[in-house]
């Protein structure tokens, strides 16, 4: 019995220049460098802590302005429990930049902030205030 004939059979066959004969197609192609892995993720009572210094308002605000006054006693923000960050883009300026600033206008932010913050260099979550919900 005759097995059925393919519409391919009807073309000839040609080889591709510069492929050896046997060579199998994306077995020698160059592969992408892995990216490394993402941090890992920084422990909740840091998170807290840094959340606190977030909320502080004794140190300024998170923006690049200088703060001319201590501002009015905000309402408590909604309670979020500390978890990934959003992947939106962060807003104002780095916490360490933030605890420098504080630091030079004599502000005293706390020393293990900055630690941390050294420390956790290379880590987005830990270097950036994320914005949720357009929040502050």
């Amino acid at each position: 019995m005759e097995q059925p004939r393919r519409i391919t059979d009807s073309f000839p066959r040609r080889r591709r220049p510069g492929r050896a004969p046997g060579r199998v197609k994306g077995r020698d192609c160059p592969r992408r460098a892995e990216e490394p892995p993402p941090p890992p993720p920084p422990d909740l009572a840091l998170l807290e802590m840094l959340r606190r210094f977030d909320l502080a308002w004794e140190y300024g605000p998170c923006t690049g302005e200088t703060p001319r006054s201590p501002p009015p006693r905000p309402r408590p923000p909604p309670r979020v429990p500390p978890g990934p960050a959003d992947p939106s883009p962060p807003v104002g300026i780095t916490r360490l930049q933030r605890w420098e600033r504080a630091q030079a206008l004599g502000l005293s932010p706390p020393g293990p902030v900055r630690d941390a913050l050294l420390e956790h260099r290379d880590n987005p979550d830990v270097t950036y205030r994320w914005v949720r919900d357009g929040g502050h």
